[in-house]
């Protein structure tokens, strides 16, 4: 009786396993359409590893039950390509609050594929097990952790007993993240006084940007995309994303309607049975944000001077009932669609691929993925 009890449970796992990994899928792109082209894995196969990383420069601050450290330790994963023989470009993916290096792996392997060496952190007091509980207020010190990682790359590069020897371009490395990873990005790319000036490209993905004003924009002239959506109950899409178009010269939006916020991140794969992801991901981050609700930092990000804007951040999650939003999977695949064409418009050796890319993102890919559109700022 009871082998067959756990018989039973055996089956009923996979079976529940089975459905969670290929139930309710999205209709697969149109084989025909150059979206389905630029979605195919690229040539590659793909590795990663994890390894700790530590700045000793740098301190964390306490935090809750935690008393600091004099070190900020950064749990990193890097992706590549096993065949990898010449330079590659670098990106570095920024997770949201609340979230780990793994938010982005979709994008991560994707961009592998095709080339890219990929690294992500766990950032040391904004992901989800951070000491203290998470502290969103620390996005502050994650722009010099960028400036960190990318020195790592440049000592490997050098280093002839390292794997990454000569294997990294310094001359392409962007920089890319989801919501606090994507206000991340936005500040290691442009911050007046401590932008990082080897990155040459920059996404931000459902980022905040409500307090960078004009001015915050202006000392940098890199290409610059947001992905944003009008129905995202975390980051209000009018105060944010909307501003992208009259403060940044030749700026790239992507609007893509219906889409949830957390359904940008790698997990929100698992959520869509929900007819809108942001009904589980309100719940953790509105929690998570409780400690410094009444908390102004504005100023420790940049001056006025520097264009950082003492504004109040519009509420979050107060849209109820949330409205239907597209399966996760298919928000993944359209993200990839934005993210993928935008770096190789920029970085792709061949001027023939950079070209093939940017008419593809500027002009092909709204006009067969109905749910987006593509406007860029005037230059």
């Amino acid at each position: 009786m009871f082998k067959k009890i756990l018989l039973f449970l055996v089956v009923l796992l996979l079976v529940a396993a089975a459905y969670l990994q290929f139930g309710h899928l999205p209709e697969p792109l149109p084989a025909d359409t150059q979206s389905s082209q630029w979605l195919e894995k690229g040539i590659h196969d793909v590795s990663y590893f994890d390894v700790e990383l530590v700045d000793d420069t740098r301190p964390t601050q306490p935090n809750g039950d935690y008393a600091g450290s004099n070190e900020r330790r950064l749990q990193t994963r890097i992706w590549y390509p096993q065949d990898l023989v010449a330079p590659a470009p670098l990106l570095i993916y920024s997770h949201g609050f609340m979230s780990s290096r793994s938010g982005g792996s979709y994008l991560a392997e994707h961009f592998a594929s095709h080339g890219y060496i990929v690294a992500a952190m766990d950032y040391p007091l904004t992901n989800m097990r951070a000491p203290g509980g998470p502290l969103v207020k620390d996005v502050v010190n994650q722009p010099a952790d960028i400036s960190f990682l990318i020195d790592q790359f440049v000592s490997w590069d050098t280093d002839t007993g390292h794997q990454f020897y000569e294997r990294v371009d310094e001359k392409h490395i962007g920089v890319l993240g989801l919501s606090l990873g994507g206000m991340t990005s936005t500040l290691a790319a442009f911050h007046p006084r401590n932008a990082d000036l080897r990155i040459s490209a920059a996404v931000s993905i459902a980022g905040p940007v409500f307090v960078f004003g004009p001015a915050f924009y202006e000392s940098r002239n890199i290409p610059f995309m947001m992905i944003a959506s009008p129905i995202d109950a975390m980051i209000d899409y009018q105060t944010n994303a909307a501003t992208i178009l009259p403060n940044v010269k030749g700026a790239l939006l992507v609007t893509m309607n219906d889409a949830s916020h957390t359904g940008f991140a790698a997990p929100g794969r698992y959520l869509r049975w929900l007819d809108n992801a942001d009904l589980l991901g309100c719940s953790m981050v509105t929690r998570g944000l409780e400690k410094t609700a009444d908390e102004l930092w504005a100023s420790e990000i940049g001056s006025p001077e520097e264009g950082v804007l003492v504004v109040p951040q519009t509420a979050l999650c107060t849209t109820d009932p949330l409205p239907p939003a597209m399966n996760p999977i298919r928000q993944q695949w359209l993200t990839i669609l934005a993210t993928f064409p935008f770096f190789e418009s920029h970085f792709a050796l061949s001027e023939l691929r950079r070209k093939e890319a940017s008419d593809y993102l500027l002009n092909t890919y709204s006009s067969e993925i109905p749910e987006v559109s593509v406007t860029r700022a005037a230059k």
